[in-house]
């Protein structure tokens, strides 16, 4: 059975190279032994399947964020997108992923709240109770500048497909330098980055 297998395939090579296929296609000719074209691939086995592109290495700069295309997504996105456009759009652009990676920790927090927009407006609606204070400093959220929107839309969409976190080691929290909130006293401190102090709150294990 094996040997009338093998001969089915030969048969089928020796018919492949007698009906067009050109010594010399794959860089191999039949004179120096090998088959060459698709009858090569009868005699090998199949290649593995092509691994996915890693994801780009981050350059924290806006000029590379803007040779990235256009960013969109869901609920969760839009949220994300909108939270660092009105905490974060005057940080470089180190400072706005570090926010980023802030909210998605707390996503991941057994402490908090298990959606983007859960997190981000966990509170809203109690005047300064909020847990991110564009959300409930009374006034309206409008968008005006397009350019920095379109910019942290793409830190949202880079973090929601799972940007590394690698700035802020686990923070929870961070507040600017000009302020001194009591919590900060007790929270272990993991970064300083632009204006911003980021903390860690104790017993914010992840999920799981």
């Amino acid at each position: 059975m094996r040997s009338e297998f093998a001969w089915s395939l030969l048969l089928a090579a020796l018919i492949t190279l007698g009906t067009g296929a050109r010594a010399g296609e794959t860089g191999a000719s039949p004179a120096d032994g090998t088959f060459s074209g698709q009858s090569a691939a009868l005699f090998t086995a199949p290649a593995p399947t092509e691994a996915r592109p890693a994801a780009p290495a981050i350059t924290y700069s806006n000029q590379w964020l803007d040779s990235l295309p256009a960013a969109e997504g869901g609920d969760d996105f839009a949220c994300l997108a909108e939270a660092l456009y009105f905490e974060a759009r005057g940080e470089r652009v180190r400072g706005q992923f570090a926010v980023a990676e802030v909210i998605l920790n707390r996503v991941d927090s057994a402490l908090y709240p298990d959606t983007v927009c859960g997190v981000v407006h966990q509170g809203t609606g109690k005047r300064y109770r909020c847990q991110f204070t564009y959300t409930c400093d009374g006034q309206k959220e409008i968008i005006r500048e397009q350019r920095a929107y379109s910019r942290v839309a793409k830190i949202a969409r880079l973090m929601l497909d799972g940007a590394g976190r690698d700035l802020t080691a686990g923070a929870t929290h961070y507040h600017t330098n000009a302020v001194s909130p009591r919590w900060a006293r007790s929270f272990a401190r993991t970064a300083t980055i632009g204006a911003h102090h980021f903390y860690r709150q104790p017993g914010s294990q992840t999920k799981g």
